[in-house]
C-alpha cells in the first residue's frame, strides 16, 4: 500500500480530528456515481480493507479520494458534430458559423455524456498530525490539489501550505551535483535532468549513469540547473527529488523485505505492518529531506 510518489503539505494549524470525527465528515462526501449530464463526480472511499473512509494508526489517518468520469472521446464527438454541421449546411445552403458550430457541439456532448462509459481513480493521502504533515500519493499536483479541495469542503477551517525552506531544490541540487556528493546521509543515485534557463530550454538527462562526472559539471557551469536528481538515504531508501520538492519513485528497501517477512500473516495484519513501517521511514525521510534544504 505504501505511496511511489509524495507531494508534501504543511498542515498550517492544530489538527484536532480524531479518526472517527474524520470518518463522520468524510462520509457526508461519498462518491457517488456520474448521474445524468454530469461528466464527473468526485467522492470519499474506503482507503483499506473494510467499508471505513479513515485508516487509522496511532494518530495517522489514511484516507482515500475517488473519481468517476464519464469516458467521451474527442473524436467521436467531433465526428457526430461534423455530420450535423453538413447536415444543417445542406438544409440552410450554407457552412454553419461559429455560434452554430458551438451549439452543435454542445448539444451532441449532452445526448452523449448519458451514454458514455464511466472511468474511476484514486488517490490516497496520509494524515500526520504529529509532524504535522499531509502527504498525496500522486505524481501530479493537480492531482494532489483535487484531494485537498475535497478534503478542504469537509473539514472546515483546514489550512494547508507548502513546506517553507530557506534554499530552493533545485539551487540545492545543482549543487550537489557540482560537488559530486549529497549532504548527510544521502548518496547521488544514477538519474538526473538538467535544464537551461534561455528560451529553448535546453535539456539533458542522465538515466542510469554516474552523476559524479565532469560532463555533468560543465553542463552546470554553462548555467544549467538541476530540475531532478536521484538519491538515496542511508543506503535503504531511493527516490527521485525534484525542483517543485516533488518525491518520485520512492522505493523502501526495508518495506519489501517486510513484505516478505510477513506473507504468512493475514491480509490485515500485514497492511498493518506495512503502514506502521512505512509512516516511520517516511517521516524521517522528510524531516531528513527538509533539513538537508534548509526547512
Amino acid at each position: 500500500m505504501f505511496f511511489r510518489n509524495l507531494q508534501t503539505y504543511r498542515i498550517a494549524g492544530p489538527w484536532t480530528l480524531t479518526p472517527a470525527e474524520l470518518e463522520a465528515k468524510l462520509s457526508q462526501h461519498p462518491l457517488l456515481p456520474c448521474m445524468g449530464l454530469n461528466p464527473q463526480s468526485r467522492g470519499w472511499v474506503p482507503s483499506a480493507a473494510g467499508p471505513q473512509l479513515v485508516y487509522g494508526q496511532e494518530q495517522q489517518m489514511l484516507i482515500a479520494l475517488g473519481v468517476e468520469q464519464k469516458l467521451l472521446p474527442s473524436s467521436v464527438v467531433k465526428q457526430t458534430v461534423d455530420e450535423r454541421a453538413a447536415e444543417l449546411e445542406q438544409r440552410q445552403g450554407f457552412k454553419p458559423g461559429r455560434k452554430q458550430l458551438r451549439d452543435l457541439k454542445e448539444q451532441v456532448v449532452a445526448e452523449l455524456i448519458p451514454r458514455a462509459l464511466p472511468k474511476r481513480r484514486y488517490t490516497r493521502a496520509i494524515i500526520d498530525p504529529v509532524s504535522e504533515r499531509i502527504i498525496v500519493d500522486s505524481s501530479s499536483p493537480a492531482r494532489a490539489e483535487e484531494l485537498l479541495e475535497v478534503l478542504r469542503d469537509a473539514v472546515d477551517g483546514l489550512s494547508l501550505e507548502l513546506p517553507e525552506l530557506s534554499q530552493s531544490p533545485g539551487a540545492a541540487m545543482t549543487a550537489w551535483l557540482a560537488s559530486g556528493e549529497a549532504p548527510g546521509a544521502f548518496a547521488l543515485d544514477q538519474e538526473c535532468e538538467l535544464r537551461g534557463n534561455d528560451q529553448t530550454k535546453p535539456t539533458v538527462r542522465y538515466l542510469r549513469h554516474s552523476l559524479a562526472t565532469e560532463e555533468i559539471c560543465k553542463h552546470i557551469s554553462e548555467g544549467k540547473l538541476a530540475t531532478r536528481v536521484g538519491l538515496r538515504w542511508n543506503d535503504r531508501v531511493s527516490f527521485v527529488l525534484t525542483d517543485k520538492f516533488e518525491v518520485k519513485k520512492l522505493k523502501f528497501e526495508d518495506i519489501e523485505q517486510a513484505r516478505e517477512d510477513t506473507a504468512a500473516q493475514s491480509p490485515e495484519e500485514q497492511f498493518d505492518a506495512e503502514f506502521a513501517l512505512f509512516n516511520g521511514e517516511c517521516r524521517a525521510l522528510l524531516s531528513a529531506i527538509t533539513k538537508a534544504l534548509g526547512a
